[in-house]
């Protein structure tokens, strides 16, 4: 995590927004699982590029979480966050893949309390009736597999980055959270069937660019959620010769507490929100068969691995 997050209590907040009020800044609002989370910054790439990512909500519907992402010469970078009311100050963020994580981070950080929806940070697909997710620290290759994956046959895409969960009786229920991907100017070299796709895309100064998959892999290839029945933990270790292995749950609950639940996008860190997501991935895991996947081969053999696990 390369920014800090700090909270503020609600007088900090109307400050800030008081402060800010009278920048020329636009506005969109995004619907995120039900939530309307309003961006509003004086970048107009930036709220271009969230109308794109995200569903769109209404601009008549008010509020759950407004993000004000603001340039001032005279503060550091770093994202201080009101819980009570879900208001955001970015300072000085250029990159917008951050911008839409924190999103991400404000919706899943209401969801958890209020409706007991949890949130993954990770690529969920469904293939043929069957879901799966790729979990793993950034860049170990978990958006390279899941688009290697979503050319298999009855393979459709919920999100190759953030999804959430709701538990219940049976298997966990996921849904995706964004209409269209946040992707590597790479991902083409890679997986050839993609080369048309980024034809396309302005890509930004990290090179990255929002994609519809739809246009490559026809308009079903995007669903909004499925049932979870494998979750595929990923590593990248050239000291461990071993590139696949069945784990317990609660191997994959250790994996996921030593990675910081490979989500480092979230907002609130108090003791009792880890143990709350504590004790969604142990209820979670327990439903779904684990594997952990070291990714130190070729992107092409890491896939044949994965597929193996999942298209047997």
């Amino acid at each position: 995590m390369e920014y800090e997050v700090e909270l503020m209590d609600l007088e900090r907040s109307k400050e800030l927004r008081t402060k800010y009020y009278s920048q020329d800044l636009f506005s969109t609002k995004a619907d995120i699982s039900g939530l309307c989370i309003e961006l509003i910054t004086a970048d107009k790439n930036h709220t271009d590029m969230w109308k794109d990512n995200f569903y769109a909500m209404s601009e008549h519907i008010k509020a759950h979480a407004k993000i004000y992402s603001i340039k001032d010469e005279t503060m550091e970078m770093k994202v201080l966050f009101e819980p009570a009311t879900n208001v955001a100050f970015l300072f000085n963020f250029d990159y917008y893949g951050w911008i839409k994580s924190i999103g991400l981070g404000i919706s899943g950080n209401i969801l958890e309390e209020s409706h007991n929806i949890y949130s993954i940070h990770g690529a969920a697909l469904d293939i043929d009736g069957v879901g799966l997710t790729l979990i793993a620290p950034s860049k170990t290759g978990k958006t390279t597999q899941s688009w290697g994956l979503l050319r298999a046959k009855n393979a459709h895409m919920i999100s190759d980055d953030w999804y959430f969960v709701k538990l219940g009786i049976g298997r966990p229920a996921v849904f995706g959270s964004e209409k269209n991907c946040y992707i590597d100017a790479d991902i083409g070299d890679v997986w050839e069937e993609y080369k048309p796709l980024i034809r396309n895309i302005r890509f930004d100064n990290e090179g990255r660019g929002i994609a519809n998959v739809r246009c490559t892999a026809g308009e079903s290839s995007v669903i909004t959620r499925t049932t979870m029945h494998y979750i595929i933990l990923m590593k990248r270790d050239p000291f461990d010769p071993e590139t696949i292995r069945k784990l317990t749950s609660e191997e994959g609950v250790k994996y996921m507490i030593e990675n910081d639940m490979c989500n480092p996008h979230q907002m609130v860190r108090s003791e009792h929100k880890i143990n709350l997501r504590k004790k969604f991935i142990a209820e979670y895991f327990s439903a779904c068969d684990i594997y952990l996947v070291n990714t130190i081969e070729s992107a092409k053999k890491t896939q044949e691995l994965i597929r193996n696990i999942v298209l047997d």
